[in-house]
């Protein structure tokens, strides 16, 4: 648009004066020819040429008399008054003038532009009649700045109308923007979301108000998704909440029933099926208890608050993942002072006994697992580091979600419920801290942050 305008008042500018230009070109031309007559024919009979000198001349005018090709005489009338003889140098702009009554424009050197006609007198002189151009140019000038200078000011006032209505159109744009913006800050992933955000005032009967209709009634179609999603997530919470409860007890009569059982004379077979029906009510009691507690920091059941003691909690959890892995190498690295930080004591030695069995589980013997404890300002960082063959890459983004399991935890001799991690991830997450993994061949470390 301020283009458009620039363009427009360029090309009004640019036409004005070429016509102005033309139309005072056109009057100072009128006005030689009659000059050049007045002086030609004086009262009707010829003139001679100290008459012709000796009439009255205006202002910023020139007169010559050529008689023969020669110049007899040539003046200039400045403003200041008087006469100024035209220098000799000039003569050929004069002498070259065909008195054919065309007015047309000499550069005088010194004396400046003038704008000539020539004419036949009588006696058979030419009589040239001149009249300076500066004027003109002057006139000219004046109007190119005074155009120049309201172009622009009618650029600049323009310019701060366009900004100022740019920016009162925008609004309605910006408030969309600002919808959106908050929008992707919300938490969608999991959880229950409020999804109470809305474009205020939008107006069907304005493109932006369009737009802002539209993204309302996505937010409805979204929100209404996020609200059946978040149910049925309850349900299936619930579900496995109460499954898992209910499973407890016929487990433990499987279990209990298999020992009471075993306790007689039984032949060979008997008591391999008996030994196998208590390993596999132990490893799905462990897989309901896993479910259980997921199902219980789902429903963000509050955990056991209390000065845990990590140093001691490290400590004994290596010494138990030894016993449990003597064929590993386990290496502890903790600090001198004891590093405590709040929360359910319990629950965190399930965090470092699941990396520790993990590591224990995907790693052959002989491989070096390491355990280190490190304290700051923002709180405690534990790293788990095992130098086994590595998470495979397209395993690595998922190995925190549930029943994610690599091909070698699928032996039934670890008995890997595919839990283990994601309790790991609930669990830190309950405490307000995070757990991260990087993984290379070689060289696997998981850490955990666990806020003060």
């Amino acid at each position: 648009m301020l283009l458009l305008l620039a363009l427009a008042s360029t090309v009004i500018a640019v036409v004005t004066t070429i016509v102005l230009r033309q139309y005072l070109m056109r009057q100072l031309d009128d006005g030689l020819r009659v000059a050049s007559r007045v002086i030609i024919r004086n009262d009707g009979t010829p003139s001679s040429p100290d008459a012709i000198f000796r009439s009255p001349r205006p202002p910023d005018s020139l007169t010559a008399v050529i008689r023969q090709g020669a110049v007899v005489d040539a003046q200039v009338y400045p403003r200041t008054g008087g006469a100024v003889p035209v220098p000799a140098t000039e003569y050929a702009d004069l002498t070259a003038l065909v008195p054919d009554g065309r007015a047309v424009s000499a550069d005088l050197g010194t004396l400046g532009e003038y704008r000539l006609i020539a004419a036949t007198t009588p006696r058979g002189d030419v009589v040239v009649s001149g009249q300076s151009e500066q004027q003109l140019r002057g006139t000219v000038t004046s109007l190119v700045t005074t155009e120049l200078i309201v172009a622009a000011g009618v650029l600049v006032v323009a310019g701060i109308a366009g900004a100022i209505v740019v920016r009162r159109e925008l609004r309605p744009l910006e408030r969309v923007a600002a919808t959106a913006a908050r929008v992707s800050r919300l938490p969608l992933d999991r959880g229950e979301v409020s999804l109470a955000e809305r474009v205020p005032d939008a107006d069907p009967r304005t493109e932006v108000g369009q737009v802002g209709t539209a993204l309302n009634r996505m937010l409805d179609h979204v929100g209404s998704a996020l609200e059946a999603r978040h149910e049925s997530e309850m349900q299936l919470r619930q579900f496995v909440a109460d499954a898992s409860h209910e499973l407890r007890t016929p487990l433990a009569a499987i279990r209990g029933y298999a020992e009471l059982s075993r306790r007689g004379e039984l032949s060979a077979d008997t008591e391999h099926s008996l030994a196998r029906i208590s390993s596999q009510a132990d490893r799905m009691t462990t897989l309901v208890e896993d479910l259980l507690l997921l199902a219980r920091l789902d429903a963000g059941r509050p955990l056991e608050r209390g000065e845990v003691d990590l140093t001691r909690v490290v400590v004994d959890a290596v010494s138990d993942a030894h016993a449990a892995g003597p064929g590993h190498r386990w290496q502890l690295d903790v600090p001198d002072q004891p590093v405590t930080v709040p929360g359910d004591a319990t629950r965190i030695a399930q965090v470092l006994a699941n990396l520790l069995a993990n590591a224990r589980a995907h790693t052959p013997p002989g491989t070096r697992v390491t355990v280190a404890l490190a304290a700051d300002h923002a709180g405690a960082h534990l790293r788990v580091t095992d130098e086994g063959p590595g998470i495979a890459p397209d395993l690595l983004p998922h190995v925190f979600e549930r029943f994610a399991r690599g091909s070698s935890s699928r032996s039934r001799q670890n008995g890997s419920t595919g839990l283990g991690l994601a309790i790991v991830h609930a669990v830190v997450t309950a405490h307000g801290g995070t757990v991260g993994v990087s993984s290379s061949p070689g060289r696997t470390a998981f850490d955990v942050r666990l806020p003060r």
